[in-house]
């Protein structure tokens, strides 16, 4: 019997290198997101809720019956084409 890798020597020194290559990887990845340098300041993310925020002001019933009237147009225009195709 032949105690040789499949592949031959060139395939097992390419899985040594890989498998080094991925512990090392695995050895310098953080491990949390606050590590990793992610999530900075919290001050910035809660500047949006509250009044310093720049921007347009809109109460959240204006947004809801656009919305609602938005959908209804689309229906609409929806229902006037199948209808003026029958016509026409």
């Amino acid at each position: 019997m032949d105690s040789s890798v499949p592949g031959g020597q060139r395939t097992l020194q390419k899985r040594r290198n890989a498998q080094l290559q991925k512990e090392k990887k695995a050895n310098q990845t953080p491990a949390s997101p606050r590590q990793a340098g992610f999530g900075g300041s919290s001050s910035s993310i809660l500047k949006l809720y509250t009044d310093e925020a720049n921007g347009l002001r809109v109460d959240p019933l204006v947004v809801l019956f656009l919305a609602v009237a938005f959908v209804f147009s689309v229906v609409a225009l929806h229902v006037v084409a199948k209808v003026s195709g029958k016509i026409f």
